[in-house]
């Protein structure tokens, strides 16, 4: 396991740098350690100063006013110095696959037998997920119909070292993060490179554009045309400590339903509602919240996302679709299954007792998953093992609240992090999310697009990999 790294603060528009222990992967493509000391602390300053100046920044915890002031508390989103090599062949066949993964996420949510049928024992184990399923029941049961259906989705993967394949991770279907910072992260790579390219041997025009920000925009822009009602606005469902925006609460407070199914927060009509919380029991503190969401389903709004959306976003219904068959009850071209089945990594239900029996033998090979978002929810290494014999004791249905997952082993890099204004110099993996837009009117599709980008890199001694969770750092791409 890599040690810790050793680090020195900004000095005089200087960054020191610590070392840490090598890695076990193989050489990295671009190999920071021959970097001049000298060139690296200029990089080092210019892309602070970058980040200063684009906005490539989020609020600073630590500063008491951060969040209620304008422009008080502010520091730089923490990023990886350099862009990751990362192969052009899985770069496209990533960017190929976001359109099939759009269609396949609509198709699921259409199905609410499957979803209901698959979910049925997690039900019983997940009381958050049992909640969301009652929603889902009620909308059944009124025939409630989403004729315009609105994604704004992401796809993660890893390239596995062994085997060279480019594996499926998760499918996010709520609240996916960082389509503004990440895009900035790739313009200010660019920029660096356009510097300091020729002494790195780097070429600028190697980082692919990242239109996220612009591309989610455009897509809430026309989800917001179809709904054909020019007073309409969008609202954002947010965490109870953020501004300028919507908590469930206070959509539970301001919110009514008129008769037509049209949604009036605070008096004004609403034509999509974005969930930027939602994703987790924490955002649902008491029945306010309960009522706030049943309230935007039962309405005409186009929620990005449905309650089926959100639903067809769960491990469980990942885990469903990787088994024998089930791909083809949604998808008709053949071609595309097996582009599909060639991504999905080996995932399993709990009662698949010889899968256990492994699990337990050889915890490190798996990764247990449950029924939720937003890092730092999964079971690695011998806490696979400890959490699977405390099921098997109990002898309860608790099992079914999660799914085993291959562990997917990807290369390890030496690189350079910033956080904090102090740069770390470790030992690093790195995570790829594509990012899918799909809009489509009753049989009308008006979207289906790959959009952008998410490149996060973590400490490969590290677990998890959430940025906001404080694990990981924002990246972009350098194809080779």
């Amino acid at each position: 396991m890599a040690q810790p790294s050793q680090v020195l603060p900004l000095q005089g528009g200087k960054v020191e740098v610590g070392e840490t222990q090598e890695g076990n992967g193989t050489r990295p493509l671009l190999d920071i350690r021959g970097i001049d000391q000298e060139l690296v602390e200029k990089i080092e300053y210019d892309a602070l100063v970058w980040s200063s100046l684009h906005g490539l920044v989020v609020g600073d915890k630590s500063v008491q006013r951060s969040g209620k002031v304008p422009g008080v508390g502010m520091v730089h989103a923490p990023f990886a110095l350099l862009p990751m090599p990362f192969p052009e062949s899985h770069w496209k066949q990533a960017c190929e696959l976001a359109p099939i993964f759009n269609e396949l996420v609509d198709r699921v949510s259409l199905d609410a037998k499957f979803l209901q049928d698959s979910l049925s024992r997690t039900k019983k184990a997940d009381a958050f997920t049992s909640r969301l399923l009652d929603i889902h029941s009620k909308m059944v049961e009124i025939n409630k119909k989403e004729d315009i259906r609105l994604g704004l989705l992401r796809s993660d993967y890893m390239v596995d070292e062994q085997t060279k394949l480019l594996l499926q991770i998760e499918t996010n279907t709520i609240s996916c993060s960082f389509p503004g910072l990440g895009c900035l992260v790739s313009d200010l790579h660019r920029s660096l490179l356009n510097h300091y390219g020729e002494f790195l041997a780097l070429d600028s025009k190697r980082v692919p554009n990242n239109p996220a920000a612009s591309q989610f925009v455009e897509a809430l822009a026309k989800a917001w045309t179809e709904y054909n009602n020019p007073r309409a606005v969008v609202m954002l469902v947010v965490q109870a400590d953020e501004r300028n925006m919507k908590t469930l609460a206070e959509i539970d407070a301001e919110g009514e339903l008129l008769p037509d199914g049209t949604l009036v927060v605070g008096g004004q009509a609403i034509a999509v509602v974005y969930f930027r919380a939602g994703y987790t029991p924490n955002d649902y503190p008491s029945e306010s919240e309960w009522r706030a969401r049943l309230l935007m389903e039962q309405s005409s709004a186009i929620k990005c996302p449905s309650i089926s959306y959100h639903l067809a976003g769960t491990k469980k219904i990942q885990q469903e679709l990787v088994k024998p068959n089930v791909l083809e009850r949604f998808v008709d071209n053949k071609e595309d299954i097996a582009k599909l089945r060639k991504c999905f990594a080996g995932l399993w239900s709990l009662d698949d007792s010889d899968i256990v029996k492994d699990a337990i033998e050889r915890p490190g090979l798996y990764v247990m998953k449950p029924q939720r978002e937003g890092g730092g929810n999964n079971i690695y290494g011998n806490d696979v093992r400890e959490a699977l014999m405390r099921l098997q004791k109990e002898g309860s249905e608790a099992d079914a609240a999660y799914i085993l997952m291959q562990r997917i082993f990807p290369t390890v890099s030496h690189t350079f992090l910033m956080r904090n204004g102090i740069c770390y110099k470790d030992d690093t993996v790195s995570e790829l999310g594509i990012y899918g837009a799909y809009l489509r009117n009753k049989e009308k599709v008006i979207l289906n697009d790959q959009c952008g980008y998410l490149m996060r890199t973590k400490a490969s001694s590290s677990d998890e990999g959430g940025v906001a969770a404080g694990f990981a750092v924002l990246d972009s791409l350098y194809l080779t």
